[in-house]
């Protein structure tokens, strides 16, 4: 998670606080500024808890579970093909993962017949790495990262 975010955080904390302390007194003012950064650090901290990893079991991505019997066919994809794949290429049936600060990813086709998802799509800073991890889950052989 960038630090950026945290900072803005606190800066609109900050602001708030500002505000309703000059308009409203200080007990709202407090009470405000704590239910917001209460929020603001749920929320952020929720955000970068979204790990992906791949084991024997398949591709987890946050709490969903891809497993090895559905990996279906793996595409690295760059910074301008994820964009592009996030947005009017999409397939709103699709799984996301995507994390804003994260510009590159990997699509991963579901093989299973019974799941109505077509493909997932998991934000990671190493593409590569994720998708030779899954061919290799895929594959039956033991993946060579399990955090990626």
């Amino acid at each position: 998670m960038p630090v950026l975010w945290w900072v803005l955080m606190a800066a609109g904390v900050l602001a708030l606080f500002v505000v309703y302390d000059v308009s409203l007194g200080r007990g709202v003012a407090v009470a405000a500024g704590l239910l917001l950064a209460t929020a603001g650090v749920v929320w952020l901290t929720a955000q970068s808890a979204m790990t992906v990893a791949v084991d024997h079991a398949g591709l987890h991505a946050g709490p969903a579970l891809l497993p090895p019997h559905a990996l279906g066919d793996v595409e690295a994809l760059s910074q301008g093909a994820t964009a592009r794949a996030r947005g009017r290429d999409a397939d709103p049936h699709a799984f996301f993962l995507l994390r804003g600060y994260v510009r590159t990813s990997v699509r991963v086709q579901v093989e299973d017949p019974s799941d109505p998802v077509p493909y997932w799509m998991v934000s990671t800073r190493n593409p590569q790495r994720l998708a030779a991890a899954l061919v290799a889950v895929r594959d039956g052989s033991r993946p060579t990262a399990t955090d990626v």
